[in-house]
Order: structure tokens, then C-alpha cells, then sequence
């Protein structure tokens, strides 16, 4: 059975074509029929007209990428540090690029005193 419009998937058995899916199995397969009520009202697996697929533009969407992306770099730093970073678990990296720049923006915040040479 090849279902070729959204109007045929709307007028769809769903306890029939789950009884020939679960024949063809040989098995009882959970979920099954939740899955084709989804599909049958829409909810899953939207159907795109040609014009609304001649419409679309090349590239990612708008707003799938970062306007300010995180730039990849190498960075020496003790032991220890690196250990404690990792142990804290996933995300370290993320946690230690906020400490960092929470240090460069109290550095920031805070009130220059001059230096006197002796």
C-alpha cells in the first residue's frame, strides 16, 4: 500500500494497516498504533507541497546557527585544573569558559588603581 497524498493518509485504517504491519512482523509491536494515529493526524512527518518545496531557500534555516559562535582553540593549562574541570562532569568546558569570562568581566567592573613605580 503506497499512500501518495495526505488526503489518502487521513481516510487510513489504522487498525488495519496495524494488523498487516504486526502479520508481516510476526509480532505484536508496541506503539504501533499511537504512531499511525500521530501520522494520520499530522502530527509527525508534515507534508510539503512542490511550490512550498520550490519556495525554500538553499542553506540552513534562519536562526539554526548562532549569531555569535564559539570559536575552537587550544589551551595549555596545569593538571590539576584540567582534572578538576572534567571531574566536575559533562560540560566542563562550557563551565569553564563562564569562569573565565566572569574573571574578565569583574577585571572589568572593577576600579583601576594606578601604579607607582618605586
Amino acid at each position: 500500500m503506497t499512500i501518495k497524498s495526505l488526503k489518502a493518509l487521513k481516510g487510513l485504517d489504522v487498525e488495519k494497516v496495524a494488523k498487516a504491519i504486526e502479520a508481516d512482523a510476526g509480532e505484536a509491536l508496541s506503539g504501533l498504533r499511537e504512531s499511525l494515529a500521530e501520522a494520520q493526524a499530522g502530527k509527525f512527518a508534515a507534508v510539503h507541497t512542490p511550490e512550498q518545496l520550490a519556495a525554500r531557500k538553499r542553506g540552513r534555516p534562519v536562526g539554526s546557527v548562532k549569531a555569535d559562535p564559539k570559536v575552537a582553540t587550544t589551551i595549555r593549562l596545569d593538571a590539576e585544573v584540567l582534572e578538576a574541570l572534567k571531574a566536575a562532569g559533562p560540560g566542563w568546558q562550557t563551565r569553564a569558559n563562564d569562569a573565565l569570562r566572569a574573571a574578565f568581566v569583574a577585571k572589568k567592573a572593577a576600579p583601576r588603581v594606578p601604579r607607582t613605580t618605586a
